[in-house]
């Protein structure tokens, strides 16, 4: 933590620069805190240009420069490739407001490439099965297909929401799928029948 002297005179002593050279190499994340981001300079020096750093972005402090004790700046590259410099009073007044220590979007990026993997193995599956370009087509677009099997229809849209089983007319076995999109699947013995649209409430 900076002393108030040190802070108010600008010139830091060698422990001061050893502290701030310390964060070399680290990497930080830039989140809005109330609609404010961080302000970083184009140029080590306090008459240069400014500009906000972009939400959701990170950057890695890559140089300890500047006048050295009298003015250091942290020279910073983002994850856009864009390189900006922050004093360290500057950086300390942001640190854990809109410049936070680990990634306050690591479990959405999580879920996002989750979602990615699941669909890409959707679509390999879909192309691997012995149907005509048409059905494939439409099972990529989440469009089935009367007579899909029950089992391949988990592997085209998911798990419905809900299943009601009856039964038909000589003894045949008739099933209803809900999806929360509004889909309704008849089957009869387990082969899609018929798909019906419900209106979302």
């Amino acid at each position: 933590m900076l002393s108030s002297a040190a802070a108010a005179s600008n010139h830091y002593t060698a422990k001061h620069i050893d502290a701030f050279a310390a964060r070399v190499g680290r990497t930080f994340w830039i989140k809005s805190a109330e609609g404010n981001l961080p302000l970083f300079r184009t140029a080590p020096a306090a008459g240069a240009s400014t500009f906000r750093a972009e939400d959701k972005q990170s950057f890695e402090i890559v140089e300890l420069t500047g006048g050295t004790t009298n003015n250091p700046y942290y020279k910073v590259e983002f994850s856009s490739g864009k390189e900006g410099y922050i004093s360290p009073e500057a950086f300390h007044e942001e640190l854990n407001l809109t410049i936070l220590t680990a990634d306050p979007y690591a479990e959405e990026k999580r879920r996002t490439e989750e979602v990615a993997k699941e669909e890409k193995g959707r679509i390999e599956w879909i192309q691997s099965q012995p149907w005509s370009p048409a059905v494939k087509q439409a099972a990529i677009k989440k469009q089935p297909v009367p007579g899909l099997t029950t089992g391949e229809i988990r592997k085209v849209l998911g798990e419905p929401n809900r299943v009601i089983k009856l039964r038909g007319p000589l003894s045949v076995s008739e099933e209803r799928w809900y999806y929360p999109d509004g889909k309704v699947l008849t089957f009869h013995n387990e082969l899609l029948s018929t798909v019906d649209h419900q209106e979302k409430k």
